[in-house]
């Protein structure tokens, strides 16, 4: 059977030393709850921090922890130190992602101290984590901590199924785009098989995030990366329904003098607690009626309290709590009841039981459990719940009463119809609600995940012989022994990644010396074969001892001569074609045209691709619509579509160097279809497709930076030929 190991930043058991005696919580609730039964498992394991900072433990104590938690609760420790835990988890963790993925844009740091520690923390996680990782694992990796983590395993451990689930929201692309890591911490959860969250909405913006910042396939909440397919989809997570729902609490003191509405959080901007008040406020200010026939019930958890942010907030809710019950308090009542402290499951329970209304409106909330433990502690269904459109949980609690949790007037009249609602609509509106949760409850979260994470197929987009990996020993053994070799190079996509603009993608000072070293290399001739167009190429590659083909094989210039062409063309079509074009230019922002001696491209990379999926297929029937008798063909490459005369290919340009040379090793690599050709031509070649996607090359390599060290690789055996 094959090993689960959770992974998240807490353990479900807490350590805790005083003088010397070390003692062991365990959590209740939550992520510990629906993991309960996979982790009780026979071959399982839970690895994270244990809440005790590695400063304060002797290596004795270390010891003593890890088999303690390794024998009695299965746990594997991952130490940090008060630095990492300052810098990693309050710092990057909780002053970056966290303000930023609940739209607290304003609140957001950027610092690189706290990134690199971030990054710093998730490879101690991996390090701690690798030796317990066998082949047919089955990793489940939590919550925003952790978000380089799945790409690290998968890195080393391709065949190992890594499931990431996300707590809190995953904000809109145009949120999202504004952090600084935005492409690290993709790739990074990226790196996992199935991915999770608790709602559509967040998938939606996962997705768009994917597509718009990294460019990267995707249909039917599948993503196509690395030659692997990732399944994306909603889960959104349950409570103990068991636990709320049965719990019986002694003396429990329904208040018959007044109505009790409770609000519970902890102590976060997220959670709309200054607005809740406010807003209460203004409910007692529009209708004097219930005064002194209504409290609130405001309790607030301490959290964070180190952070200045948190302190500021606890200050301003007391104040207002102040102000609110000096305005409309009297000698017999007061208007809101304040605890700023934390209290147990049970005792929580008796606050449910008691409450005719439970007030949830955070600004932003990834799901809010809280709602629904509510409405299972309330087995009588005469409670209501109020809660905000922008909670998670409030897609699955339609029968609530919905508020936007801005407008204090909104949720006023909220409490007002909570107040009114007749026994029979409360009652038909919470038996739905129960019913709902009592199916989807944690445990059954958990189990859907973990089936659909255990049915992933580990498997490559294509699967063909020409997509085995590459035989690296074969083609050095081969090019070792040659006497006389040839390498073909596309450019873009090959020897350099893509850029937001051609012209960006200009060759750097190590693949200038790269080609420089080929080029030395006795009885080696390097020919650099591109779309690109001649002039480019010269004025980038000219001054380097290497042969060069320009314009998908127009023009052509040897080592020894000056720029040839390989035919005469007739470019009277071109003012046609780049007419159709200049029209959607001007109607998709972001695109642009590259006018080339025998081509025209458009360019459509920095597009969004809601538009180029909508106007692709209009361009292309112009485009044929004009075509007529003209012997061109409209070719579609990476985020490119170039309308070219059809006699024009790589494949072509290649005779023009094996003609009238027999060469014992011959090497041609490239990423584009406008490649294939090239590969077509020289079957009798080394052939290498970079990138995924079918191909005619018999190997393949998933990157530039791959290619670039089998070149390197090459000058070394080259050396000793």
């Amino acid at each position: 059977m094959s090993k689960t190991i959770f992974v998240s930043n807490r353990l479900p058991v807490t350590v805790s030393i005083k003088r010397h005696q070390i003692d062991y919580h365990e959590s209740i609730g939550g992520l510990a709850t629906g993991l309960k039964s996979f982790h009780q498992g026979s071959d399982s394991l839970w690895v994270g921090w244990p809440g005790v900072a590695k400063d304060r433990l002797r290596k004795d104590e270390e010891k003593k922890i890890e088999k303690a938690l390794n024998e009695s609760y299965k746990c594997h420790p991952v130490y940090l130190t008060d630095k990492e835990i300052s810098l990693y988890y309050e710092g990057f963790s909780n002053k970056t992602i966290w303000p930023l993925f609940h739209y607290f844009a304003d609140k957001a740091e950027y610092n690189e101290k706290t990134w690199d520690y971030y990054q710093r923390v998730n490879k101690k996680f991996y390090k701690s984590l690798k030796p317990h990782i066998e082949e047919d694992s089955i990793v489940w990796v939590h919550d925003y901590q952790l978000m380089l983590l799945p790409e690290m395993i998968k890195e080393d451990f391709p065949s190992v199924k890594i499931g990431f689930f996300l707590h809190i929201p995953f904000p809109s692309s145009e949120i999202f785009r504004l952090l600084v890591w935005k492409k690290e911490i993709l790739k990074g959860i990226l790196g996992s098989d199935l991915i999770g969250f608790h709602t559509y909405d967040y998938v939606r913006h996962f997705l768009s995030s994917v597509r718009r910042i990294l460019n990267i396939n995707q249909s039917f909440y599948k993503i196509q990366y690395n030659d692997r397919t990732i399944e994306v989809d909603a889960f959104p997570m349950g409570i103990d329904y068991h636990y709320f729902s049965s719990k019986t609490i002694d003396e429990v003191n329904i208040p018959k003098d007044y109505k009790v509405i409770l609000s519970v959080d902890r102590l976060d901007y997220t959670k709309g607690i200054l607005e809740r008040i406010k807003a209460y406020r203004a409910f007692l200010k529009r209708y004097p009626k219930y005064r002194g026939k209504v409290k609130l019930h405001l309790i607030v958890a301490p959290s964070r309290q180190s952070l200045p942010t948190y302190d500021e907030l606890r200050r301003n809710i007391e104040k207002l709590v102040s102000e609110t019950n000096g305005e409309f308090g009297s000698f017999d009542w007061m208007p809101i009841w304040y605890l700023y402290q934390s209290f147990s499951q049970d005792d929580l329970i008796k606050y449910y039981k008691e409450a005719s209304i439970l007030l949830v409106t955070p600004l932003r909330d990834g799901m809010n459990l809280i709602a629904k433990e509510y409405i299972a502690a309330r087995s009588d269904h005469q409670g209501m719940l109020i809660i905000s459109e922008t909670a998670g949980a409030a897609s699955e609690l339609s029968e609530a009463i919905i508020i936007n949790p801005n407008d204090e007037m909104q949720i006023a009249e909220g409490i007002k119809t909570a107040l009114e609602m007749t026994k029979t609509e409360r009652v038909e509106r919470n038996k739905i609600m129960n019913e709902r949760i009592k199916r989807y409850n944690v445990e059954f979260w958990a189990t859907e995940f973990m089936n659909r994470l255990q049915k992933v197929e580990i498997k490559e987009i294509v699967k063909l012989p020409k997509d085995e990996i590459i035989d690296k020993k074969m083609i050095f053994e081969q090019f070792k022994q040659s006497k006389s070799a040839i390498l073909f190079l596309d450019y873009d996509g090959t020897l350099v990644d893509f850029q937001s603009t051609p012209m960006q993608a200009y060759p750097s000072r190590k693949l200038k010396n790269i080609l420089q070293k080929l080029s030395q290399i006795p009885n080696t001739e390097i020919v650099i074969i591109s779309g690109r167009d001649h002039q480019t190429l010269d004025r980038w590659l000219g001054n380097l001892h290497v042969n060069l083909v320009g314009d998908h094989g127009l023009w052509y210039k040897t080592k020894d001569s000056e720029w040839r062409k390989t035919i005469s063309i007739d470019s009277t079509w071109k003012d046609r074609m780049r007419h159709v074009l200049e029209i959607y230019v001007d109607r998709m922002p972001g695109s642009f045209i590259e006018e080339k001696t025998h081509s025209v491209a458009f360019h459509y990379r920095k597009c969004e691709p809601e538009m180029v999926s909508t106007k692709m297929s209009e361009i292309k029937d112009a485009l044929f619509s004009i075509k007529g008798n003209y012997p061109i063909e409209i070719q579609e490459g990476h985020m490119v579509l170039e309308i070219k005369d059809q006699r024009v290919n790589k494949g072509s340009a290649t005779y023009l160097f094996t003609n009238h040379h027999d060469y014992d090793f011959m090497l041609a690599a490239g990423d584009d279809v406008t490649d294939e050709d090239m590969f077509k031509a020289l079957k009798d070649a080394v052939t290498i497709k970079i990138g995924y996607g079918y191909t005619l090359a018999n190997h393949r390599l998933q990157t530039v930076k791959d290619f670039r060290e089998l070149l390197e690789d090459m000058i070394h055996i080259g050396g000793k030929k």
